[in-house]
């Protein structure tokens, strides 16, 4: 399983289509659980959370990697790696 973040254009737009996705690092996925206070990789899997801005601020530092702070952001865990 892998740690997955999707991106959308903020409600209200009638494109639903993922704007961005990002399949994070295997190695940052330790930090970003504790980060967002769950346990396992099992416990983030029933669905997508949404993410505040804070939150999205925090990941970034920790996967040193910009994301884009003008979509609605939402992080999951998927099965296999993400193309």
């Amino acid at each position: 399983m892998n740690i997955w973040i999707t991106g959308f254009l903020p409600e209200g737009n009638d494109d639903e289509f993922i704007k961005y996705d990002l399949d994070v690092a295997p190695e940052f996925e330790s930090e970003l659980l504790a980060l967002l206070g769950h346990a396992s990789l099992n416990d983030m899997a029933v669905g997508e959370w949404p993410l505040t801005l804070e939150q999205v601020q925090q990941i970034a530092a920790v996967i040193k990697q910009k994301l884009p702070l003008d979509l609605d952001l939402f992080i999951g865990v998927v099965a296999g790696e993400m193309d």
